[in-house]
């Protein structure tokens, strides 16, 4: 049998997520281990690949790791891939209130995997976005940022929403598809 691949985060509801959106009927097992990776900056492929070259080495196996951003549009995109440290020091009111007095609420939510097979294999990268708003925050603070994006098309934020509707419409949810198509196939 084939060494597990590792998912590097100490989140477990990320790791409830990944189950959820790859099914039961997937051929690989995934175990989770909270690798410490320092945090990058750049761009969220360039971030994912610097994070993945460094789990690679700690992990000495295969491994995938995640990077989500939450851009807001009004500000070029930003917090983007820095949202767990905005999150972290504003809490979720200050995510909201960082667009008052702009008028585009718009954002989109950003997930890049970045999937190696072990020391001196290739990164590869999958991403995947949902398009939506930045909202007061609403429903159950116990998942990031969930409480202020409402993807568009739905009058719930993340948190609102039921795991299973999140998880078919999610910026995680597109990414996990193009991962586990790739892995599938070789």
């Amino acid at each position: 049998m084939s060494r597990p691949i590792v998912l590097c985060t100490g989140n477990k509801n990320k790791l409830k997520e990944f189950i959820q959106i790859f099914g039961t009927d997937f051929p690989h097992k995934i175990e989770i281990q909270d690798v410490d990776l320092p945090e990058y900056q750049g761009e969220p492929e360039e971030v994912a690949r610097a994070k993945c070259a460094m789990a690679v080495q700690s992990v000495k196996g295969p491994v995938i790791v995640e990077d989500t951003s939450l851009c807001y549009n009004a500000l070029g995109g930003m917090p983007g891939p820095y949202i767990k440290w905005f999150l972290k020091k504003m809490g979720t009111n200050g995510l909201y209130r960082l667009l008052h007095g702009f008028e585009d609420k718009t954002a989109y939510a950003q997930c890049v995997f970045a999937y190696s097979s072990g020391e001196g294999a290739p990164i590869h990268c999958f991403s995947g976005k949902c398009n939506g708003s930045i909202v007061e925050p609403r429903g159950p603070t116990d998942f990031g940022w969930d409480p202020v994006f409402q993807p568009d098309g739905y009058k719930q934020t993340y948190a609102e929403l039921d795991k299973d509707v999140k998880n078919k419409i999610s910026h995680r949810y597109k990414a996990t598809v193009a991962l586990k198509e790739f892995l599938e196939k070789n």
